[in-house]
């Protein structure tokens, strides 16, 4: 059975940060393509960052040098290290596993990013 469990997220001060992992199990994780996405109410899913097999990173032109992404192979765990948080960062983020050209396509449940004085 294929796992994607989210931790992290919650209420930060413009400005602040947040640490968000996602862990997998049921998959060859090293094989997969990594995601963040998010989503508010209304909108369609924003892909916020990938980070691929072979460590290539991509980035939302909105989040560009103020959001890493990271994997651990080892831990079958990916991360989103967010930096600089402003309101509009506010959202629902999903971590997203998918390869061969998505035939395979998993998600995490969700969790809340919430960026308020």
């Amino acid at each position: 059975q294929v796992r994607l469990v989210q931790f992290g997220g919650g209420l930060v001060q413009p400005g602040g940060s947040l640490r968000l992992s996602c862990a997998t199990s049921g998959i060859i994780f090293s094989a997969y393509g990594m995601d963040w996405y998010r989503q508010t109410p209304g909108n369609e899913r924003e892909l916020v960052a990938s980070i691929t097999s072979e460590l290539d990173t991509n980035y939302g032109d909105s989040v560009k040098g103020r959001f890493t992404i990271s994997r651990d192979n080892a831990k079958r765990m990916v991360y989103l290290q967010m930096n600089s948080l402003k309101p509009e960062d506010t959202a629902v983020y999903y971590c997203n596993a998918h390869r061969d050209s998505r035939l395979y396509d998993y998600w995490g449940q969700g969790t809340q990013v919430t960026v308020s004085s």
